[in-house]
């Protein structure tokens, strides 16, 4: 109920302003107060409902959201403004990736360095199958793991939010069916760089994939369009 109400906020379908009522929302998801409820504070919880005196809980404008909260982001995928929700995601990359990857060089223990190159050996070998959901798997264990080892708590928090980047690319068909295999090896290569502290090839080959995967989103979303 919380992922077909928060959608529908999300959409649009539901506009800023309108007061959600208990028993409207019990009809219409036939679901129970205490399940209405716990959705809503869940919402309040992103800053996507607020209580008001008198009034009541009101969709609150999309300005005030928490936009880095997973949810949003997967329910924002999953709208119209999928390609805006992800071009302004991969500037947030761009601008927070590249500079974990240098730190991660500078601040790697041998464990990270172990967990970035099972995950790209992983990216590897289920990229070459094209088993795009396991790839899927290890990309993210990649990222995650790279946020980490940079040492930066604000960094590795957004861990969430990069699954939920890479999670959509898959769920919503913005892969190719095999993934590139020059961003495979650029995952390889930040994986070396990192464990041989070259702090300064890290980044930049971070900074290349990152571009790869913006074209490539550009373009087989421009080719589903026709």
């Amino acid at each position: 109920m919380l992922n077909q109400l928060g959608e529908l906020i999300v959409f649009g379908t539901i506009q800023p302003g309108t007061v959600l009522r208990i028993e409207e929302l019990e009809t219409r998801f036939s679901v129970s107060r205490g399940v209405i409820r716990e959705a809503i504070r869940a919402l309040a919880s992103m800053n996507v409902v607020a209580a008001r005196r008198r009034v009541g809980v009101t969709v609150v404008d999309r300005a005030a959201w928490n936009v880095f909260d997973p949810r949003i982001i997967r329910w924002r995928l999953a709208g119209a403004d999928r390609l805006d929700q992800l071009q302004s995601l991969s500037e947030l990359r761009t601008g927070v990736e590249p500079v974990a990857a240098a730190l991660a060089a500078e601040r790697a223990r041998p464990e990270d360095c172990a967990e970035l190159l099972t995950a790209a050996a992983g990216m590897s070998a289920t990229g070459q199958a094209g088993d795009l959901e396991r790839y899927l798997e290890h990309d993210i264990a990649f990222h995650r793991a790279l946020l980490h080892a940079s040492g930066n708590e604000m960094f590795a928090s957004l861990t969430d939010v990069v699954a939920e980047v890479l999670s959509g690319r898959t769920r919503h068909h913005l892969m190719p069916p095999h993934p590139e295999v020059a961003a495979i090896r650029l995952h390889i290569e930040i994986a070396h760089a990192i464990q041989l502290g070259d702090s300064a090839r890290a980044r930049q080959a971070m900074t290349e994939i990152l571009t790869e995967a913006r074209e490539a989103i550009v373009k087989i979303a421009s080719e589903h369009e026709e």
